[in-house]
């Protein structure tokens, strides 16, 4: 022992020391890639569920998309409705999945009265019933049935346009609160001395309620 060289003690040192920090950097290393790990796979956990999420989205968008315009197709082609000739045979086109109710036909002084609507036409006897569609010619003067409604319109709760009929005839469309729980659209038209008033009573309809008022007519 005496006779060994120093060197070889400072060696080993050395070699401890590189063994050391290697093992160091190793286990450093080796911490790193296992939370890279750990995030790779959290993250493509989330990304899964977000492709997940954005599929069953597109897939409902797309099924609610074809359901609309089965919908639509249904519709077509539109029918056509006429009321009598004493009340100026008032006409238009109107959906063939909407059923009427004529609950007055003209044939008495009360006027002229038909109720629209998709599938069941609710009850008349309920001022809680709404409907796609109103088609009344009542005996009384444009000037009369439009005063009914000044009020409202004076305060804004409806809003008063210019509208045409399919036979270039002009009248007024009323837009907003027709009562104080029925807000809806209407035009109004005079015929000879009576005045034929066709309304929806929702904003579902309003799409088909449009298309609708572009095909009235009726004999002045």
């Amino acid at each position: 022992m005496r006779y060994m060289n120093p060197s070889s003690h400072n060696m080993s040192t050395g070699t401890l020391i590189t063994i050391i920090v290697l093992t160091f950097f190793t286990l450093v290393f080796a911490g790193l890639s296992v939370w890279a790990l750990v995030n790779y796979l959290d993250q493509k956990d989330n990304v899964d569920q977000k492709v997940t999420r954005a599929v069953a989205t597109a897939e409902k968008e797309q099924a609610d998309k074809l359901e609309a315009e089965f919908v639509e197709r249904e519709k077509e082609p539109f029918v056509g409705f006429s009321g009598p000739g004493d009340y100026g045979t008032l006409s238009f086109r109107y959906p063939k999945t909407w059923n009427v109710y004529i609950e007055d036909d003209g044939s008495t002084s009360d006027g002229f009265l038909a109720y629209f609507s998709p599938g069941s036409v609710p009850t008349t006897k309920s001022e809680d019933s709404r409907y796609a569609l109103r088609a009344a010619v009542v005996n009384e003067s444009y000037e009369d049935v439009l005063g009914e409604f000044e009020r409202r319109i004076e305060e804004g709760e409806l809003k008063s346009s210019t509208v045409k009929a399919a036979n270039k005839q002009t009248g007024t469309r009323l837009d907003g609160l027709f009562s104080d729980d029925l807000r809806g659209s209407a035009v109004l038209f005079k015929i000879r001395d009576k005045t034929a008033v066709v309304r929806t009573d929702a904003n579902t309809f309003l799409e088909d309620f449009n298309e609708l008022i572009k095909t009235i007519n009726f004999v002045q």
